[in-house]
């Protein structure tokens, strides 16, 4: 029997909630497809800050960084000033693991409504594939009151480091400034990876941006598609401005196969892909290193007045479990898994409150592992 030991940071709010049932049908699919699960919990959320002070240590980091995939519940507290965990705990794991794609399927299954008229599960079941690591999510800017002010910023990532020198001066009361970079190292290691997705599937990969009027960063990112796209003849290929395409997401989902995007449109457009499947209750997510550590976890927040009621739905998480096992190469236990949540949302008998039903967190990931067991 093959033997996997996988980190589990179950954070804050509603997320020992989930993950307890995300592990529950992973366990269960071990056990139909031949693999053993030795689960490694770690503290680190809002109660482990507040008793210690610590985020996530350098060697905790060390030690996360042996293992091939982490399953993440939540980050959040009310307690703490928003970000300080998220950018603390969260994209602190983004950077270090350096996790440059964030894998998004955007998928209608059978049983789940949709807000977009007469829409089927076979017009939305597309990728999208958001570079996670550059863009104006680098972290790097400033503020400035009138006058005059020189200023250091830097970006140090595995493939590159930048630094930049600015000498500001201003007659405003106030301004803010904030820098975003994309590298030909950054871009193109994405684009590789979301082409190749595209061969397995229907060969067609559409890229967004704002070329028209961000064109220096934008369209070097245009630029770099266009060039790798000449690689990959047999991939159709289209180009997209990120208003553009968010309009098409609701008119015509059936539209797209893979998107790839820029770090700070595929945030948005992500998040529009999770309403067209049914909400955020339903969206799995993955931070992707192909060569490193990846992590998964449900794209929706700790939800902490929820927190203790058992009433959220998992399945989002346990979707999440599908992508971790998947990247492990289990593909046959995590498509178990979706077919067994397909089959939890058809049957319709055991549901929780945000999809009409009255059924506890626990039921729905109990009802779940049986369907993987007897499916």
């Amino acid at each position: 029997m093959t033997q996997y030991k996988i980190p589990v940071i179950p954070g804050d709010g509603i997320g020992p909630e989930i993950i307890a049932e995300g592990c529950k049908v992973l366990d269960a699919a071990g056990e139909e497809f031949g693999f053993d699960i030795e689960w490694i919990y770690y503290p680190h959320g809002a109660d482990h800050y507040l008793a210690t002070g610590e985020l996530i240590s350098e060697d905790t980091l060390k030690q996360l960084s042996a293992y091939p995939v982490i399953y993440l519940g939540s980050v959040g507290d009310d307690r703490i000033t928003p970000g300080v965990l998220e950018k603390g705990i969260l994209l602190a794991m983004r950077f270090y693991f350096d996790q440059y794609i964030n894998l998004r399927p955007v998928k209608l299954l059978r049983g789940v409504w949709t807000p977009l008229k007469d829409k089927t599960p076979e017009d939305i079941d597309f990728v999208v594939v958001r570079e996670n690591t550059e863009d104006f999510y680098i972290g790097i800017g400033g503020r400035l009151t009138k006058g005059r002010a020189r200023d250091v910023l830097e970006v140090h990532r595995s493939i590159y480091n930048a630094k930049f020198e600015l000498d500001i001066e201003t007659d405003s009361e106030e301004i803010a400034y904030q820098i975003g970079v994309i590298s030909k190292e950054g871009a193109r290691r994405v684009m590789y990876y979301a082409f190749n997705l595209a061969q397995q599937r229907g060969k067609h990969l559409s890229s967004v941006d704002k070329a028209n009027v961000l064109s220096d960063i934008y369209g070097f990112w245009r630029e770099e598609f266009a060039t790798i796209a000449k690689e990959y003849p047999e991939v159709t290929t289209d180009l997209n401005f990120v208003d553009a395409v968010t309009m098409w997401f609701v008119k015509n989902p059936e539209w797209f196969d893979v998107v790839v995007t820029p770090n700070m449109f595929g945030d948005i457009i992500t998040d529009l892909g999770a309403m067209v499947q049914g909400g955020l209750g339903l969206a799995p997510g993955g931070n992707i290193n192909p060569e490193g550590t990846s992590m998964f976890e449900p794209i929706h927040g700790s939800a902490p007045k929820y927190k203790g009621k058992n009433k959220v739905n998992p399945i989002a998480t346990i979707w999440a479990g599908a992508m971790l096992i998947e990247q492990l190469g289990e593909k046959q236990a995590a498509d178990s898994i979706v077919r067994a949540i397909e089959e939890n949302l058809t049957t319709g008998k055991v549901r929780t409150y945000d999809l009409g039903g009255s059924n506890t967190t626990s039921e729905v990931g109990d009802d779940i592992a049986s369907l993987v067991r007897n499916l």
